[in-house]
């Protein structure tokens, strides 16, 4: 019934592709802006004045100046506000945002009694220069933005759990227009999750929303198809069901918001968000997004590459032990869940003999474990095992520091993980990693315990709540310790 139901619904995007970050989008047009202020300012200079080298500073430090000044007189006068409707800052607002810069370097310089040293001219041609670099990164930017919304990468994809005139409110306030089912801010409802009854609500049904199944069946959908928002529409004095649909979307790696009934929009909207002009209640963000997840991108695949390199001779060298210590291949490859529950097929050196290996991981390995090569212990002990993981981080699998992805038959003492856990779908909201917060703490190894694999889950949600680049650094310093020091490896 599931597949029927989502087999009803268009892609909006590749899902091999991700949303554009507005936020992003505009952070990458400041810096562009900057760097145009700059090279304007100087080629200005070389055209008009020559390598004259008893200038040269004079005129940098000025264009040094003009482009901090830049940064804040085009906040100020939000040239940034760019939003996913392709709607891109007017030539006119940019225009004066230029000459605001130029007249206030003017009347800085005239203050400091040192205008007589500038070149009118060169003023000029560095205003005109700007101007013109300027509106053509914006030119570029609106074509980009025309062809992000064909292929909807701006498109914010939402899915509604619950029914009735609430959740029919809900979808009438994001004021549908232009393609069916999307807002004129680029909103989009697929359409609408709710256990409580099998049948179309018709209130919804009127207005183009289609029941999609239940809340299962959204933890299902979030996995196949692009999802960008869910929002809980139910009243508020509906407490208890509240809490409990959100303990399960926790799990989702996207943002969850309660929209707010009768009263809640009669409250203080300091605290709230906004979707497409509709007023929402955030409860849980995706952990990683815009520029932290642009940051976080950089430093596992720019890592990856240079420990790739550094360790080049060392994977070399293990090798060729593993082929000289036992029979069958040189790496492992296991079915394990990644981001969002999907499965990746994560590498490992061969620690195993071939013929005792236990893919399904139903097994965990123990001390002095027979199934364990000579060179595996010893792999296994140093975690240089995990070095083919590098490969599945530049393949976006995974990162470097995350929760450790769990084989699927994995349990704790007799129990499958995820029965011993609640919330532990929630580690799955952002990439698993080589090492994590969980394993410098020592919690790595067999998991004999029921509290053994609750500890894990404890510190993997605290990584995932409170991650930073310095958390991270951390972790990998903690790593290369902790090395050294394991002893419940094996």
């Amino acid at each position: 019934m599931t597949e029927v139901l989502f087999s009803n619904t268009d892609r909006w995007r590749d899902g091999s592709s991700r949303a554009i970050s507005l936020i992003v989008v505009a952070g990458v047009l400041r810096l562009v802006d900057i760097a145009i202020i700059g090279a304007a300012g100087i080629v200005a200079y070389s055209a008009y004045m020559g390598e004259d080298a008893n200038y040269k500073a004079i005129y940098y430090l000025a264009v040094l100046v003009g482009a901090l000044l830049a940064t804040v007189i085009f906040h100020v006068n939000q040239l940034y506000r760019i939003n996913s409707g392709a709607v891109v800052t007017s030539s006119a607002r940019l225009f004066s945002s230029v000459s605001a810069v130029m007249l206030t370097l003017v009347v800085l310089a005239h203050l400091l009694h040192i205008s007589e040293l500038y070149s009118r001219v060169w003023v000029a041609l560095w205003f005109v220069t700007s101007f013109v670099g300027m509106s053509l990164a914006r030119i570029g930017l609106r074509a980009l933005q025309k062809r992000w919304m064909l292929e909807g990468r701006l498109t914010r994809v939402v899915a509604i759990v619950g029914s009735g005139s609430h959740a029919s409110r809900l979808v009438r306030r994001f004021n549908l227009a232009g393609q069916p089912g999307v807002s004129a801010l680029g909103v989009k409802v697929v359409g609408y999750f709710d256990d409580r009854s099998g049948r179309a609500d018709p209130e919804l049904a009127k207005i183009g929303c289609s029941r999609l199944g239940t809340v299962e069946d959204l933890l299902v959908f979030a996995r196949k198809q692009p999802l960008d928002h869910v929002i809980v529409a139910l009243p508020w004095s509906a407490e208890t069901r509240v809490l409990q649909l959100l303990r399960k979307l926790r799990a989702l790696p996207v943002d969850v918001a309660l929209a707010p009934d009768l009263v809640g929009f009669t409250l203080n909207r300091s605290a709230y968000s906004s979707l497409g002009g509709v007023v929402l209640l955030p409860v849980f963000s995706a952990p990683l997004a815009d520029w932290r997840l642009v940051m976080k991108d950089i430093e596992d695949r720019g890592l990856a590459l240079l420990l790739l390199v550094l360790f080049g001779p060392l994977l070399v060298m293990i090798s060729l032990l593993i082929k000289l210590d036992s029979k069958g291949p040189l790496l492992f490859r296991q079915q394990r869940y990644g981001f969002n529950n999907q499965l990746i097929k994560v590498l490992k050196f061969r620690t195993m003999y071939t013929h005792l290996e236990d893919r399904d991981a139903t097994r965990l390995a123990t001390r002095d474990d027979p199934r364990v090569t000579r060179v595996g212990r010893w792999l296994r002990r140093t975690s240089l095992d995990e070095l083919p993981q590098l490969v599945n981080v530049l393949r976006g699998e995974m990162s470097i520091v995350g929760p450790r992805p769990h084989a699927l038959s994995a349990k704790a003492a007799d129990r499958l993980y995820e029965d011993v856990v609640e919330e532990y779908a929630a580690r799955h909201r952002v990439k698993p990693g080589i090492t994590g917060w969980a394993q410098v703490h020592g919690w790595r190894g067999e998991t004999d315990t029921y509290d053994k694999i609750r500890k894990r889950v404890e510190y993997d949600l605290y990584y995932i709540e409170h991650w930073s680049l310095a958390l991270d650094i951390k972790i990998l310093v903690m790593t290369a310790i902790a090395v050294f020091r394991t002893k419940n490896a094996y």
